[in-house]
């Protein structure tokens, strides 16, 4: 899979998907900051989302428009005024891809509605991603499948029934490229909830990159879904966590983004083949191995005991395991002290 002529695959460094969404608090100023820091701390991907609060939801003050008191971050706010507060307006759009290009950044969106499809073809996003919540809007996943795009699909929430009738309903509207992404839908997420280990049953079930979506604390859960297979990283970036930002909160500030990425090549590169013995780099190390060596001068015809050979480091002399043999055997020529010994040298 490429997207913007960057590789997706096991036998590349991660995907690292920087997403921004509502982290820029309004401020186009912000926003810019954000993406020359981007570039500063080597992250090649930048992700937004596109809508409008009034295509997402209704301005209504019932019940179920009005997120649970009890949620840690949003608790009491009307939906329509949290997306009011979230969305990137659209004027911006065009500012921040002509931006990203600017920098040599790869940016695309995660498009809400059709609307937002139809912007974003005017700007030629080289991507879609398709949000967790989304997965089952299926006129939105027809209308991103006929631009023939490649396309990330999160996966939050989604029964296996779910994310086969979605990748389906890509497939048949066009999509020949996709992926999708292990994610917990809830914010901040919990370790004990991403379940990553399911990351490479997914890879096995659907034959397609997988990666993840992670929205927990840090970057412990990205890494290890790494070593599970995962070949997309997706976490949120802000500038301060202490900003009112509707995301700042499960964001990883830019220092601990350019962590991620450090560390996750490491981990990428870490992973290699099913292997024993030593590698190329080990080879110089077999010196350091413990052998059997003379500590006592020896004559021609002296008999081996306890007291004058030791297993002791470097690798020259004979295996540790044959300690025992020699207890008793006599040298056959002059041993000067610390020297190493082999099986020919008694009888």
């Amino acid at each position: 899979m490429k997207i913007n002529n960057i590789l997706i695959g096991k036998k590349n460094a991660p995907f690292i998907i920087g997403e921004i969404s509502s982290n820029h608090n309004q401020s186009l100023e912000t926003m810019m900051n954000m993406l020359e820091l981007s570039k500063k701390i080597g992250l090649k991907v930048i992700k937004i989302q596109t809508y409008k609060h009034n295509t997402i939801t209704l301005n209504s003050n019932r019940k179920e428009f009005i997120i649970d008191k009890e949620h840690k971050l949003w608790g009491g706010k009307r939906l329509y005024d949290l997306y009011k507060q979230a969305h990137t307006p659209w004027e911006w759009h065009k500012i921040i891809f002509d931006k990203c290009k600017r920098l040599g950044l790869t940016c695309f969106s995660s498009p809400f509605d059709e609307s937002a499809v139809d912007l974003l073809e005017k700007l030629n996003a080289p991507a879609y991603k398709i949000a967790s919540f989304e997965i089952t809007h299926i006129p939105l996943l027809k209308k991103v499948g006929k631009t023939k795009k490649p396309v990330i699909l999160s996966t939050g929430m989604a029964t296996k029934k779910e994310i086969i009738e979605a990748i389906e309903t890509l497939k048949e509207a066009g999509c020949k490229n996709f992926a999708i992404l292990k994610c917990t839908s809830t914010y901040p997420a919990k370790p004990r909830d991403s379940n990553i280990i399911t990351i490479p049953e997914m890879i096995k079930e659907f034959k397609c990159n997988v990666g993840i979506s992670d929205h927990t604390p840090g970057i412990g859960v990205s890494i290890a879904a790494i070593s599970l297979g995962a070949t997309i990283i997706e976490k949120h970036i802000t500038l301060s966590k202490d900003s009112d930002a509707v995301d700042s909160k499960f964001s990883l500030d830019f220092k601990e983004f350019k962590n991620l990425i450090i560390e996750s090549k490491r981990a990428w590169n870490s992973i290699g083949k099913i292997s024993y013995g030593p590698t190329k780099n080990e080879k110089s190390s077999i010196i350091n191995r413990r052998s059997i060596y003379v500590t006592k001068n020896l004559k021609k015809g002296d008999k081996i005991t306890k007291n004058n050979i030791k297993v002791v480091r470097p690798n020259l002399g004979e295996k540790p395991k044959y300690y025992d043999y020699f207890i008793g055997k006599k040298v056959k020529k002059n041993f000067i002290k610390n020297t190493p010994i082999k099986k020919e040298n008694v009888y």
